[in-house]
């Protein structure tokens, strides 16, 4: 069975930072296997060539065998309760610190037919939790899986910005994008 990550965008815009996440998703899943949904036309074009790309929101698909990624759900994803879901569908939501549970309050409660899990309770970016069930799908548990919270960005020999985030350890260093860190530094430099 063919499985399709969804990415419901959820911010006003199409910044920067979420395309950048959105490509390393692309890159992490591959582009036949991803979605974006409720996007705007203006953005169709930039989007089509990492995925799938839909004007209308998910919420309005009525998706069979489809579940939520939400930190605030009940249960938590495992390689057998994820078998039979086709569609895993994730807030394409630029994360606050504290979390504002927008998985929730913009997504879940409107999809009452999808079920819903957790990857854990600690929020992370969008391509991080997408690599993470990716993972929990082929068989991994979560427990198993090596995660750093926090990442600390070296913008110059004094500033540093940290990212308040879970990150996945992949070959020893957080899955973070090359693009995603020159764009933070240029962003950040003073």
């Amino acid at each position: 069975m063919n499985k399709i990550f969804i990415i419901e965008h959820l911010e006003p815009e199409l910044y920067e930072w979420c395309l950048i996440e959105y490509k390393h998703i692309s890159k992490i899943v591959g582009k036949e296997n991803l979605w974006f949904t409720n996007i705007r036309d203006r953005d169709a074009n930039k989007l089509s060539l990492y995925g799938k790309v839909f004007s209308e929101s998910v919420k309005s698909m009525e998706l069979k065998n489809a579940c939520i990624l939400d930190p605030e759900a009940a249960m938590q994803l495992t390689p057998e309760n994820s078998n039979p879901i086709e569609y895993f569908i994730f807030g394409g939501i630029l994360g606050d610190c504290p979390p504002k549970k927008r998985t929730k309050n913009e997504l879940s409660r409107f999809l009452s037919n999808a079920e819903k899990f957790n990857i854990g309770k600690e929020q992370m970016s969008t391509d991080n939790a997408v690599y993470t069930v990716k993972k929990i799908i082929s068989g991994i548990l979560l427990n198993k899986l090596e995660f750093q919270n926090n990442f600390n960005i070296q913008i110059d020999k004094i500033i540093s910005t940290q990212l308040p985030y879970r990150y996945n350890i992949v070959n020893g260093r957080p899955l973070v994008s090359t693009e995603l860190i020159k764009f933070i530094k240029k962003r950040d430099k003073i």
